[in-house]
This record gives C-alpha cells, sequence and structure tokens, in this order.
C-alpha cells in the first residue's frame, strides 16, 4: 500500500496558508501540518573579475523570535507565477541593485519538504561594476528594509568554513560556486 492523501483541511488562509492532511499509511492515517508557501527563486549575483559577491540582510520574524542576529542571505523572493528566471533578474535589481543578464541555473528543490510547500529555484549570475544601477533595498511598499553588501567571497567562504554562515540559500549557492569555479576561491 502506498500512502496517500485522504483528507485536507483548511486552518488558517494569510500571507501563507496552513492545512491539516490526513494520510493513509501502511501503518495507519496519521494527521500532517501542510504549510502553503509559494515558489520563490534565489541568486547569488558574482563578479568574477573582483571577486565578490552581492548579499542582503534584513529583519526575520522567525530569525529574531529566535533570537538572533540578522544574517546575510542570498538575494531571494517569490514566483508569483513569473518564470524563475525572469524572477531572479527582477529580485536582483529590487534587491541588490545589480542587472543580471546571463543566469547559471544551480537547482530546483524543496526547502522543507516535510512540512512546506516551498520550492526554490537557484541561480548563480555574474555580474560587472557597470551593472551596479540602483542602490537595491528592496520595495518600500513591501516594508524589507534589505541592507545590501557587496563582499569578497572569501570572507563568504570563511563564514562557511567557521560555520557562521546561517542561511542555507546562501550555503548552496556559495559551495555551488566554489565547485563550478575553484578559482575565484583561490
Amino acid at each position: 500500500m502506498r500512502s496517500e492523501i485522504v483528507a485536507l483541511r483548511d486552518i488558517y488562509r494569510g500571507w501563507m496558508g496552513l492545512l491539516m492532511a490526513t494520510l493513509r499509511t501502511p501503518s495507519g492515517d496519521v494527521e500532517r501540518h501542510i504549510m502553503l508557501n509559494r515558489e520563490a527563486v534565489c541568486v547569488l549575483p558574482y563578479d568574477p573579475e573582483r571577486r565578490t559577491a552581492i548579499v542582503v540582510s534584513m529583519l526575520r520574524a522567525p530569525v529574531a523570535y529566535a533570537g538572533e542576529p540578522d544574517m546575510l542571505e542570498a538575494i531571494a523572493g517569490s514566483l508569483d507565477g513569473a518564470d524563475p528566471a525572469d524572477c531572479a533578474r527582477r529580485e536582483a535589481l529590487e534587491e541588490g541593485g545589480v542587472r543580471l543578464g546571463m543566469l547559471e541555473p544551480v537547482a530546483r528543490a524543496w526547502t522543507m519538504p516535510s512540512n512546506s510547500t516551498e520550492r526554490l529555484a537557484f541561480y548563480l549570475a555574474p555580474y560587472r561594476p557597470a551593472d551596479r544601477i540602483g542602490d537595491g533595498g528592496g520595495i518600500a511598499d513591501e516594508h524589507e528594509n534589505i541592507t545590501v553588501h557587496e563582499l569578497p567571497l572569501e570572507a563568504l567562504w570563511r563564514l562557511v568554513d567557521t560555520c557562521e554562515l546561517r542561511d542555507g540559500k546562501l550555503l548552496l549557492l556559495l559551495q555551488a560556486l566554489r565547485i563550478r569555479r575553484p578559482d575565484l576561491f583561490a
């Protein structure tokens, strides 16, 4: 017998949704929560000549709730029906102030398959100083209050080595970049 969903019940609908699913499994029926999160994209713009990358930081309610300070993150945003590559370019301009051309797909992965519908499309994207055409910071109406950081790849990798990098999106993208372009970290 294969497990299957036999019933769904709405618990909450708002910025995200929450469902209760009843699953029929070989060992009996069980209930599991499902968070309804939108599909999203994340991108790490990197300058291969200067060996830098653009990352962001902002207030995140769950991180603040855990008593931790803001963290460095990869640029990210919800697809809202857009093509993932177009969304990555839009978010890079809105959040990081950088215009992106070529995108290097890395993965499309579930972020928390145990309880969330969120899937992320991951991209790397080279840029040049001339591509920094805005301030970034996000859209004022969205109250993101984003701080843009252009940091050396070496400094970001030190955060990986010391287990201080706390954003899983950024960790995955830095590892992909290091595998694909080890010369940028030498």
